[in-house]
């Protein structure tokens, strides 16, 4: 079978085994560290796609995409929420009582903040009764003060269906006998775990109950919403707002989460930058691993040389040397660190379970488990970069050996 010349004497040189053994060590240093690049590249940025995702699907699931208030309590809600409907965007719509206090039980005191749905509407601008692990959001009935919370809140408090919890709001009722926080039992009727700081923090009540609470009769706070484009969020609900009339103004996530978003998106460009020298130093290995080889093989060379071997082949040569150095690497550290990403959420999982110990905790960071999202996009880009930065290694120590005179290599031979 016919082989270029240039293509044949270039693979033999990359994997012949040499005397000098320090060239044969710093050759194999440079794939390894092309192969470790790729790797821990492709891994990293599958973490940080995860994170993103996670925050999309799961916080920004609980977390509404826009809320419509306006400077007194909504009376009339369910027009104001059918106007809201039908604006183009919107996917759904839900009326909400918030407020914040304290939850006691057992002795456990722990904040809690207060969000009053209405379960019939609830499912379309949250996820939380996809993330159930005991009970139904439906349970929630008016009238009968029952509460859902977090499964992590609900541990706090050694709580679980059936319990009765006590909620304590900042804020006073006079009475004859004195000045007493307003205080209301609940009955814990569901828990629900999304895997995010909420589990620990939000609890669920009905809305007519949480209207009684804060005693806002008929009225409600507001109107969340859940839109088709959740980074239209900022414009569409001033939009929607303005179009209602002057007594509303509107709200959306930006405020509440964009700079954790946004801290998530630098922070996996800043990242992968970062770990891209790592790629660039091993590729930097390639030129000195290429330099001492052509010194090694001057006389190779210069044999080729008066064989008749033009400049342009010798070139050819050592530029297939250094490229198959890039691409092996390359393909070696694309498999490892697909595969590391893709099962990376798992292997994390079993270390903690070994350890004891739990590297994620919801009371710090916004979930409790190493996510991964590998895209195929991403891997191509990195491996294309790594080929790249490989390929620009070889010029100049291959622009070196084609310079070589044969007299001049063969001089003292």
């Amino acid at each position: 079978m016919y082989h270029p010349l240039s293509l044949y004497i270039g693979r033999r040189y990359a994997w012949a085994k040499r005397s000098n053994h320090f060239i044969s060590f710093i050759s194999m240093m440079s794939m390894t560290g092309l192969t470790l690049g790729v790797l821990v590249l492709i891994t990293v940025m599958s973490v940080m796609n995860g994170f993103d995702r996670e925050l999309r699907e799961r916080v920004l699931g609980m977390v509404p995409h826009a809320v419509i208030k306006s400077y007194e309590p909504m009376r009339n809600w369910q027009q104001v929420a059918s106007e809201i409907r039908s604006q183009p965007g919107v996917a759904g719509v839900a009326p909400f009582i918030q407020a914040q206090g304290m939850v006691t039980a057992s002795g456990n005191v722990h904040g809690v903040f207060l969000s009053g749905i209405d379960p019939t509407y609830e499912g379309d601008v949250s996820i939380v009764s996809e993330h159930m692990t005991a009970g139904k959001i439906d349970d929630l009935k008016p009238g009968e003060f029952g509460i859902v919370l977090g499964d992590i809140l609900a541990s706090y408090m050694h709580a679980s269906i059936g319990d009765k919890v006590t909620i304590v709001l900042p804020e006073a009722t006079v009475t004859p006998a004195g000045v007493f926080p307003r205080l209301k039992r609940f009955t814990v009727v569901g828990i629900f775990s999304v895997g995010a700081e909420l589990d620990s923090t939000l609890g669920l009540i009905h809305i007519e109950d949480a209207a009684r609470l804060k005693r806002l009769g008929d009225s409600v706070e507001g109107i969340r919403l859940k839109l088709d484009d959740l980074f239209k969020a900022p414009s569409r609900s001033w939009d929607i707002a303005s179009s209602l009339g002057s007594g509303y103004y509107a709200s959306d996530w930006t405020r509440t989460h964009g700079n954790l978003f946004q801290a998530i998106k630098m922070e996996k460009t800043m990242v992968g930058l970062l770990l891209m020298l790592i790629i660039a130093v091993a590729a930097f290995n390639i030129v000195s691993t290429l330099v001492m080889v052509v010194t090694d093989k001057k006389a190779d060379i210069a044999i080729l040389r008066t064989m008749g071997a033009t400049r342009g082949q010798i070139l050819r040569i050592f530029i297939v040397h250094g490229a198959l150095i890039g691409v092996v690497g390359t393909f070696l550290g694309a498999v490892l660190g697909i595969l590391l990403a893709l099962n990376i959420s798992d292997l994390i999982s079993a270390l903690e379970t070994l350890l004891g110990i739990q590297f994620l905790n919801s009371d710090v960071y916004f979930i409790s488990y190493l996510p991964s999202q590998l895209k195929l996009n991403d891997v191509m880009v990195i491996c294309g970069t790594t080929l790249l930065l490989s390929f620009l290694a070889t010029i100049y120590p291959a622009l070196r050996a084609s310079r070589i005179e044969p007299a001049e290599a063969l001089r003292y031979e």
